[in-house]
């Protein structure tokens, strides 16, 4: 569609920006003149530079969850968010650091509930397990799992990623099934 051409050629401006100045310093002219536009056409799809982050969150979230199907096991799929977080270190860090955690946190909820859920049904299957346990049980997994990542975040993106997923694997192996067994 021509507008999702355009907020992809906004999104676009704005990561190219942050390469050279701080998410605070960049203006909706900024924006519409590094991607020829007029003010009314950026006004016509976003309310203002927080709003089209968010879309670029969404759209990416949307973009990391049809890709996670291709890889099996959960802690794959956990990986994939942190390289994609890796190769967008910069835009994440801006957004983490001068928009919102809250925007970040929301979008990482919505990628990692899936990926968690799908787990513990896989995990409860002949266990008569109720669709109300299993879903505080996918929160209770998707609230420590993010909190891993926004403190992965919080402390620089130094620590490999592979090992916080192989620690985390460790760590839970088999409390899942157990969790899946014991809520009831």
């Amino acid at each position: 569609k021509m507008s999702n051409i355009t907020k992809i050629a906004m999104a676009q401006s704005l990561k190219r920006m942050l390469l050279i100045k701080d998410l605070d310093k960049i203006t909706i002219s900024d924006i519409t003149n590094d991607c020829g536009i007029n003010r009314q056409t950026f006004y016509y799809h976003f309310q203002d530079i927080r709003d089209l982050i968010e879309w670029i969150c969404i759209d990416e979230v949307d973009n990391l969850l049809e890709k996670k199907d291709e890889c099996e096991k959960w802690e794959d799929k956990f990986l994939l968010i942190f390289k994609i977080m890796e190769q967008e270190k910069i835009f994440i860090n801006n957004i983490y650091n001068s928009v919102s955690v809250e925007v970040l946190r929301s979008n990482l909820y919505r990628l990692v509930y899936p990926i968690i859920y799908n787990e513990i049904v896989e995990k409860s299957k002949g266990k008569n397990l109720r669709e109300e346990d299993k879903k505080f049980i996918t929160d209770f997994y998707k609230y420590s799992l993010v909190s891993i990542v926004l403190n992965w975040i919080d402390n620089g993106m130094h620590e490999n990623p592979e090992l916080i997923v192989a620690k985390v694997s460790r760590l839970i192996t088999g409390t899942i099934d157990h969790a899946c067994l014991s809520v009831n």
